[in-house]
C-alpha cells in the first residue's frame, strides 16, 4: 500500500511538471508570435486591422494583472467620427488596476463590435496581454458605450467563457439571448431618457429578463440593472461605478453548470464542452451540470459532445460517470495525459482551459432527449 501511494504521488508530481513545462513552452511561443502586435499596436487578420491603445494602471497583484477591453461608440458613420469616439474611450474609464485597452474597431458599422472577424481578434488581444503583461485570464473584463454597448450585449453571451464580468453602457440588445450568461456577472446601464431606438425601454426589459433567469438559477446570472433617472444617452460618467463592481469578480473557468446556446457567430467550444463543427447552428443548445463526479447532460442538440475534464471539475482520482439525456454513457477512471493537456491548450489557446483528460460521448438512434448513447474515454 505504501509503495502504491509513493508511485501515485510520483506520477502526480511528474504530470504536474509536464504540464508546467507545456505551459511555459506555449507562453514563450505566444510571446514571440505576438511581439509584432505589441510593437505596432495593431492586430492584423485576413485583411482587417484593429488598432490598439492601452495603459497600465496600479501595481501588478500576485495573481497577475487584470485586462479591461473597452469598446468605443460611433458605428455606421464616418471614420473620422469613429476615430473621435475611440479617442474618447481611451480616457472614459480608469480601473484601479490592470491593463486598460481601447481598441479601434476595424469596421465602420453599427455592429462593428460583433461582426466576424471580431471574435478571433478579441482572443488574440487576450492572448497578447497574457504573454506580455502577465494578465490573469480569469480577470478579463469587457465593457463598452453606445455602439460599444451594442457589442457588449452580443459578445458577453457569445464569448461568456472568456469574461470575468461584463458591463453594457447605453447600447441596444437587438435579438440576443442571455442564457449563456449563467456564470458571467453582467451589468446594464442606460439613461432613463435615452429613447433613441427604444434603448431605455428595451434595456429595462432585458434587466427584467435577467431577474427572471436568476430566479431559475439563484446562484447564477449575477447582474445589476441601472436605468439612470434624469439621464439621456450620456450618463455623466456615473456608469464608471461598474468597474469596481466588475473587479470583484473572477471568471469561473470550470463551472459546475453550463447553458450553451449558439448565437449569430458559431462556436465549437464553450467552457469544458466541444460540439461537432459540422453541426453548429444558431439556437442549438446544451445544458450540463456536475454533482460530485457525475456529469449530467440534460439537453444536447448535437449527435455527440467532447468533454474536457480537470480536477477543478471532477475528482480524477475517482471514477467519473457521464449521463447523456437520461442514459448513462460512461463510467470509469481516467488517466491524465500530457498529450491531451497539450492538445487542449493549443485548441483553446487559454491556459485555464488546458485539460489532462477528455471523454467523447455520442448519441445513437438520433439526436435529442431519450436517444440511446455511448461513451468513449480518451487519455
Amino acid at each position: 500500500m505504501r509503495l502504491l501511494l509513493l508511485l501515485f504521488c510520483f506520477s502526480v508530481t511528474a504530470f504536474a511538471q509536464d504540464f508546467e513545462l507545456i505551459r511555459r513552452q506555449w507562453t514563450d511561443s505566444l510571446r514571440a508570435a505576438t511581439a509584432s502586435i505589441l510593437r505596432d499596436s495593431i492586430i492584423r487578420q485576413d485583411g482587417d486591422s484593429m488598432k490598439l491603445w492601452w495603459a497600465v494602471y496600479g501595481d501588478k497583484p500576485a495573481d497577475g494583472r487584470s485586462l479591461w477591453i473597452s469598446l468605443h461608440g460611433g458605428g455606421g458613420t464616418t471614420p473620422e467620427v469613429n476615430d473621435q469616439q475611440w479617442r474618447n474611450q481611451m480616457r472614459l474609464y480608469r480601473p484601479q488596476e490592470g491593463v486598460y485597452v481601447a481598441p479601434r474597431s476595424p469596421l465602420e458599422a453599427w455592429d462593428m463590435w460583433c461582426q466576424q472577424p471580431i471574435d478571433s481578434m478579441y482572443r488574440v488581444l487576450i492572448r497578447t496581454m497574457i504573454a506580455h503583461y502577465d494578465v490573469n485570464p480569469d480577470k478579463v473584463y469587457l465593457l463598452g458605450y453606445s455602439a460599444g454597448g451594442d457589442g457588449v450585449w452580443r459578445m458577453a453571451p457569445r464569448m461568456a467563457d472568456h469574461w470575468a464580468a461584463a458591463s453594457m453602457m447605453a447600447g441596444h440588445p437587438g435579438d440576443v439571448r442571455l442564457e449563456n450568461l449563467l456564470n458571467t456577472p453582467f451589468m446594464i446601464w442606460c439613461g432613463a431618457n435615452d429613447a433613441a431606438y427604444d434603448r431605455n425601454r428595451i434595456d429595462r426589459e432585458r434587466g427584467l429578463q435577467m431577474d427572471s433567469l436568476q430566479r431559475t438559477q439563484p446562484d447564477g446570472y449575477v447582474h445589476e440593472t441601472h436605468i439612470m433617472e434624469g439621464k439621456g444617452h450620456w450618463m455623466d460618467r456615473e456608469d464608471a461605478a461598474a468597474l469596481p463592481w466588475m473587479a470583484n469578480h473572477r471568471r469561473q473557468a470550470w463551472p459546475k453548470r453550463i447553458i450553451w446556446q449558439q448565437e449569430a457567430v458559431f462556436r465549437p467550444d464553450f467552457y469544458w464542452l466541444s460540439a461537432p463543427r459540422g453541426e453548429l447552428k444558431r439556437g442549438k443548445r446544451v445544458n450540463a451540470e456536475v454533482e460530485g463526479n457525475i456529469i449530467n447532460i440534460t439537453r444536447c442538440d448535437y449527435s455527440g459532445l467532447t468533454l474536457y475534464l480537470s480536477d477543478e471539475l471532477v475528482n480524477l482520482k475517482k471514477a467519473v460517470t457521464v449521463k447523456l439525456c437520461g442514459r448513462k454513457v460512461f463510467k470509469g477512471k481516467l488517466k491524465p495525459s500530457s498529450d491531451v493537456y497539450r492538445e487542449t491548450l493549443h485548441l483553446r489557446q487559454d491556459p485555464r482551459f488546458a485539460a489532462p483528460c477528455k471523454i467523447t460521448v455520442k448519441q445513437e438512434g438520433g439526436k435529442g432527449q431519450g436517444a440511446r448513447s455511448k461513451g468513449t474515454p480518451t487519455a
